[in-house]
């Protein structure tokens, strides 16, 4: 039961970034209304192509390692890639690149999904266990005398 809540949290979160990743392949303005930037010229088709590869490839590992169990490891792909958008992030606040709200609520997100991946990650690759009922034999405890 505990593996369909993770499978369903990890399918739910695929679902939201794939349609992210897929209005912005067919729409990449929409990736200026999500994210509060504008880009305009040649560089909206770098947008198209890097922001959509990005959310549809994490979402499709999410898909395949939530629901086929022996690729299960499929969810550290997500993992890695929302890992290391957030160490950018840190980086780039290190370093003095403006930040707003827009940027922290960003990293919240992208630590989330670190935190749910490897999470689910780490559930789905146990061996499932299976507790066998209890029988109770009556007149077992008479066998001794």
């Amino acid at each position: 039961m505990t593996n369909w809540i993770w499978r369903g949290a990890v399918l739910l979160w695929a679902a939201f970034f794939a349609i992210v990743g897929l209005r912005g392949l067919f729409d990449p303005m929409s990736y200026s209304e999500t994210f509060n930037f504008s880009i305009t010229g040649v560089a909206i088709n770098t947008l198209r192509a890097d922001l959509s590869a990005f959310f549809i490839i994490a979402s499709g590992a999410a898909v395949i390692g939530a629901l086929v169990p022996s690729w299960v490891r499929a969810l550290l792909v997500p993992a890695a890639l929302f890992g290391m958008a957030f160490v950018g992030r840190l980086i780039g606040a290190a370093m003095g690149d403006p930040t707003n709200w827009g940027i922290i609520q960003g990293m919240i997100v992208e630590a989330l999904t670190v935190v749910l991946m490897l999470a689910s990650w780490w559930v789905l690759s146990r061996p499932v266990t299976v507790q066998e009922p209890a029988v109770h034999v009556s007149g077992a405890d008479d066998l001794t005398g």
